[in-house]
């Protein structure tokens, strides 16, 4: 079952790494202001995103992928804490109070994948 687990994030991570490329102006929504170079970090974050679902479809890295990947989702969850300061002046719903709170808990839910992948591989 972890084989499925770590092959299903790998696809999972792929197709957000696409995503990053054809929607890049959605994601330098979700870059905090205080960070520099929005589309640097977007560009970057994709290539990262590619990089762990590689290591994450081969058996032999596979361990290494799940550790790589619960990092890479830990450094997207200081993209929703930082949203969870500005709720006041939210225009999109995902800015929100709740909007954020989904956000949160959905990528905690993501680390926690990531997490079992990495145990399970090792």
């Amino acid at each position: 079952m972890h084989t499925l687990a770590a092959l299903a994030l790998a696809v999972f991570l792929s197709c957000t790494a696409v995503a990053h490329v054809v929607l890049p102006a959605y994601f330098r929504t979700l870059v905090p202001a205080w960070m520099p170079a929005p589309t640097i970090i977007v560009a970057v974050s994709a290539v990262a995103e590619l990089a762990v679902a590689g290591l994450l479809f081969f058996p032999v890295t596979r361990g290494a992928g799940g550790w790589a990947a619960v990092v890479l989702l830990a450094v997207f969850q200081v993209s929703h804490l930082d949203a969870a300061r500005h709720t006041r002046t939210a225009v999109r719903f995902l800015d929100t109070r709740p909007g954020v709170a989904a956000r949160i808990v959905v990528n905690a839910a993501y680390l926690a994948w990531a997490g079992a992948v990495a145990i399970a591989s090792c």
